[in-house]
């Protein structure tokens, strides 16, 4: 699965009250990479607090700091050990006044390099990979007693799903909730480690995933995202003992009180399968926004990166997709400069985003992450080419993008209140197709759709008005064939 590059401060949920008993202990996560990630960071914060950790303002507050990593970007690894630098500053520092601090380096670069981290910076007090962070709290005890780090990067045998909680039902929750259902690929892509850092392909019970939207809704989730590193891949146990797919959780989920919104991402396109695909026809919670992402256009780089279907498979895909749901828009990743590519590669990229047409993308240049097929390549591409040809394929999605936005114009939709804007007076919100929106009205709307009118867009939002038909209107967002 190929992220945005981003980094969140503070993205850990507040743990209920702790038990009286414990003393009370400060925690500060640190997240970056993807949404599973914040979805980890908060599971993470869930774990810790019936030992007593609540919430610290950052890391100079904290008896516990937790780095939650992301091996997906380049140097990734010497990333985290810049951060980990500015940490050990502020560990010595607490040490000084005689407070003392855990620094634990969690996520996928602690799963892939957990050797060198404690070999690098042995003031690290515990390394844990993806699939460990239930046994969290026997860590913490061994770190106080531990003379030396300690280290869980295996993958258990366990499901860590079956041992974490579910959120505090004193927790303030958001009018939008993430919902891991799925982790693990089996697909094994040339440029990409996740096999490596988060395992074969795992899916979380129907029945499980169920209950834990349940309660999200009753906390006012009004718009779930199923998240997983290949989530089109899911086949969980359902309640009836048999095998689940996407697309059979997707109306379970519709058919929960609350559940206004449903989305999902990452897919994989050989994962898109006839019952989900007519899932978009015919589920109105599953939002008409589909992140599907095809890397390439040309046959020859897909098949070097051994994604296992080649560019017309992905067209052919999409128009059936837009066949069960015509307002439907797209979202993908693209990789400029894969061990090989040649200028007529990147031609074929180029031309396979002006046939199919996208309302964002994330875009990146190739990045060579140790242990995969395509680090061992021949036929690196040179850096500035690399360079040039990102900020080309960057160009146009960002022309497909703003054209997008600018359809939206003049147009009636539903969106989701979100919370308080900016300034005074201003609420945020969601439409169907994720653009962000501002406008003006009353906070107290946070968790309801309402009917509005796009005014105006902006570079990375849309400015609309409230009060209007609350009937979508949506133009045939279908890019037109560029070619046959």
């Amino acid at each position: 699965m190929t992220v945005s590059d981003f980094r969140l401060h503070d993205t850990t949920p507040a743990p209920a009250i702790a038990n009286p008993a414990r003393p009370l202990r400060r925690l500060h996560v640190i997240t970056w990479g993807c949404q599973m990630n914040v979805y980890d960071s908060g599971k993470m914060a869930d774990v810790l607090a019936p030992l007593g950790y609540r919430p610290a303002d950052g890391p100079a507050d904290a008896d516990m700091v937790i780095l939650n990593t992301c091996h997906i970007r380049e140097r990734a690894t010497e990333k985290v050990f810049s951060e980990l630098g500015r940490l050990r500053v502020i560990k010595e520092q607490r040490a000084a006044e005689g407070r003392s601090t855990i620094l634990a380096v969690a996520g996928c670069v602690a799963q892939a390099e957990g050797a060198e981290i404690t070999a690098r910076a042995p003031y690290v007090d515990i390394v844990l990979g993806p699939q460990t962070y239930h046994r969290l709290p026997e860590m913490v005890a061994r770190a106080h007693r531990a003379a030396g780090p300690v280290i869980e990067t295996d993958f258990p045998v366990e499901q860590k799903f079956d041992f974490l909680p579910d959120a505090p039902a004193a927790q303030e929750q958001a009018v939008t909730a993430f919902l891991t259902v799925q982790e693990g690929c089996d697909k094994f892509c040339s440029f990409c480690v996740v096999p490596y850092t988060r395992g074969a392909e795992a899916s979380r019970p129907a029945a499980a995933v169920l209950e834990e939207a349940r309660r999200l809704a009753a906390r006012g989730a009004r718009e779930i995202t199923l998240l997983g590193q290949n989530v089109n891949a899911y086949h969980g146990v359902g309640p009836d003992g048999r095998d689940w797919g996407l697309a059979r959780l997707i109306r379970a989920l519709a058919d929960l009180p609350g559940v206004l919104r449903i989305r999902y991402m990452t897919s994989h396109p050989r994962d898109m399968d006839d019952d989900l695909i007519a899932a978009h026809a015919d589920v109105p919670a599953l939002m008409p926004f589909l992140h599907l992402p095809v890397q390439s256009g040309s046959d020859r780089i897909l098949d070097a990166m051994n994604r296992r279907h080649t560019a017309d498979d992905y067209r052919r895909l999409i128009d059936r997709l837009r066949a069960a749901r015509p307002d439907l828009a797209l979202s993908s990743d693209f990789i400029a400069g894969h061990p090989g590519e040649t200028s007529a590669d990147f031609a074929a990229t180029m031309q396979l985003i002006r046939d199919i047409g996208f309302a964002q993308a994330y875009s990146f240049k190739y990045s060579s992450r140790p242990g995969t097929p395509a680090a061992r390549a021949p036929g690196m591409v040179p850096e500035a080419e690399k360079d040039s040809r990102l900020a080309e394929l960057q160009a146009l999605i960002r022309a497909q993008q703003d054209d997008f936005n600018n359809r939206s114009v003049g147009l009636e939709m539903p969106v989701l209140v979100t919370g308080a804007g900016r300034r005074p007076g201003q609420i945020a919100g969601r439409t169907p197709y994720l653009q962000a929106v501002h406008m003006d009205g009353d906070a107290s709307l946070a968790g309801q759709i309402v009917p509005v009118k796009i005014r105006q867009s902006l570079t990375n939002s849309l400015s609309a008005t409230l009060g209007l038909s609350a009937t979508l209107i949506v133009p045939a967002f279908k890019q037109e064939r560029a070619s046959a």
